[in-house]
């Protein structure tokens, strides 16, 4: 698969090129190889930035709605311990 793959005896016949023509022809198949996977990588990276970045603002949602609750939850029980020690007359 890939450059390793490539059968460069039969591209010098082909091309009826020899020695650093054809070490040339090998090396510039490496950089066109090696400037793909660069890319490739590009884009993965880019994709996994904005997975992150959306997983993030995600997270950080959640923990505002979870403070919001505990506040709700603790004024809940406040007002209700309240109201039942004015009804049993203890404060």
């Amino acid at each position: 698969m890939g450059i390793a793959a490539r059968d460069w005896d039969t591209v010098a016949r082909k091309e009826k090129i020899e020695g650093v023509e054809l070490e040339l022809k090998k090396l510039e198949a490496q950089v066109q190889a090696i400037h793909q996977n660069l890319l490739y990588l590009k884009s993965r990276e880019a994709d996994m930035r904005e997975v992150s970045e959306t997983t993030n603002a995600r997270v950080a949602w959640f923990s505002i709605m979870s403070l919001g609750l505990c506040i709700v939850v603790s004024v809940s029980q406040l007002w209700h311990l309240k109201s039942f020690f004015q009804k049993k007359k203890l404060i």
